[in-house]
Formats: C-alpha cells, sequence, structure tokens
C-alpha cells in the first residue's frame, strides 16, 4: 500500500456532535482531544513522516467568547498532549494578534524535539490563509521563492487532507501546500473518530492515480 508521507487533518463537527449529545456547544472541543491522540499513534505505528492539524482560523475567533475560548483551550491542551510523545511540534499562526495563545508562543520561534522527535507534527492555530500569504501576494513578481514568503514555509507539500464532519471545503487549509492534495471526507464528527476512519481514508488514497499534474 502506497503511504502518504504528510496528512492534513481537519477535525470538524465538534459542536454539531455536542448538540447531539445534549451539550452546549463550548462542551464539544475538548471531546476532540483523544481522537487526535489516537490517530497520531496510528500515524506513528504505520509510518506517516509528518501530520498537521487544523487548530482554529482566525475567523473561528468571531464565534461567541465562550466557544473561543474553549477551543483555544483545546488546542493548548493538545500541543501539551504531544509533547509527551516521540514528536517534533511546530505551531504556526498570527502571535501578533490577542487571540493567539501565548502558552504556544515558544512552539512558533522554532520546532520543539520531544522524545526522539519521531513524527513531525503542525498545529495550525489563529491561522488564516490571507495572513500565511501576505508576503508571497506582495512579491508577485517572486514566485520561485514561494514558500520562503509564507510564514508556514516550514511545513512540506501535503499528499492526503481528511476532513471529519462531512463538510466538503478546505476552509484555507494551507492553500500552497495543499495545491496537489487528495481530499478525503468522513461524514462522522470528530469526537466519534474511529481508526477505520482513518484506515479507509488510507485504502482510498492507494487507490488514487497521483501524477502531480505530470
Amino acid at each position: 500500500m502506497r503511504i502518504p508521507k504528510h496528512i492534513g487533518v481537519i477535525p470538524d463537527g465538534n459542536r454539531r456532535w455536542a448538540l447531539d449529545n445534549g451539550l452546549t456547544k463550548e462542551n464539544g472541543y475538548k471531546s476532540g482531544l483523544e481522537p487526535g491522540l489516537k490517530l497520531f499513534k496510528l500515524c506513528e505505528d504505520i509510518g506517516i513522516k509528518e501530520i498537521t492539524y487544523y487548530g482554529f482560523t482566525v475567523d473561528n475567533t468571531k464565534r461567541p467568547k465562550v466557544q473561543r475560548l474553549a477551543f483555544t483551550k483545546a488546542c493548548v491542551d493538545a500541543v501539551k498532549m504531544l509533547s509527551k510523545e516521540n514528536a517534533s511540534l511546530l505551531v504556526v499562526g498570527n502571535t501578533t494578534s490577542a487571540m493567539f495563545p501565548k502558552e504556544l508562543i515558544p512552539y512558533t520561534i522554532r520546532r520543539q524535539t520531544f522524545g526522539n522527535g519521531g513524527i513531525k507534527v503542525n498545529f495550525l492555530v489563529n491561522y488564516g490563509w490571507q495572513w500565511d500569504l501576505k508576503n508571497y501576494l506582495i512579491e508577485e513578481n517572486n514566485k520561485n521563492n514561494a514558500l520562503d514568503l509564507i510564514y508556514s514555509r516550514d511545513i512540506s507539500r501535503v499528499d492526503l487532507i481528511i476532513r471529519w464532519g462531512g463538510r466538503r471545503r478546505l476552509s484555507g487549509f494551507l492553500p500552497l501546500q495543499s495545491v496537489y492534495s487528495d481530499f478525503y471526507i468522513v461524514d462522522d464528527y470528530w469526537p466519534d473518530f474511529k481508526p477505520k476512519h482513518f484506515y479507509n481514508a488510507l485504502e482510498w488514497y492507494n487507490e488514487q492515480d497521483i501524477t502531480l499534474g505530470g
């Protein structure tokens, strides 16, 4: 089986899951922590080299404060949780904004290695595609060095993006790195994560004709 080197994870459906389970929307985010660790372990076992988790976007911060605080805490807790694993952690997001959690700033300065390093893990926190591409768009005549001009320059091209929650959109996920990504949808909500979601995505990816435009 052909294994993707880098997978992107869009963990959607937390709020809808909370409502379906008789909870308020903000209570759905903490239920996404355990699935994130389970997915990491599966990637570790199968030999994935890099994972990018979509934490929250600049647009997400427009939501009610109680939800914003909840998903921000979930992102901080997720990074701390994975810092106990064999992982090389990097957080990418707009740190100049008050919406960026100060606890994660050390992870934005340089990639932090834990254990034996293992998988590269990237978290997009307070991320916006316009913010990421700002310098790239200004330097329109310097396309040959595109990756040097973006804030997410240390994140490699994404082979496979998996989105939970049934929505069929990228929501601004790493526009340059995802240009040739295969995109797999899981209809179940992220807190209802099951290993079969991941294995089904890998089986589907294995059947795709990967040409990168060639």
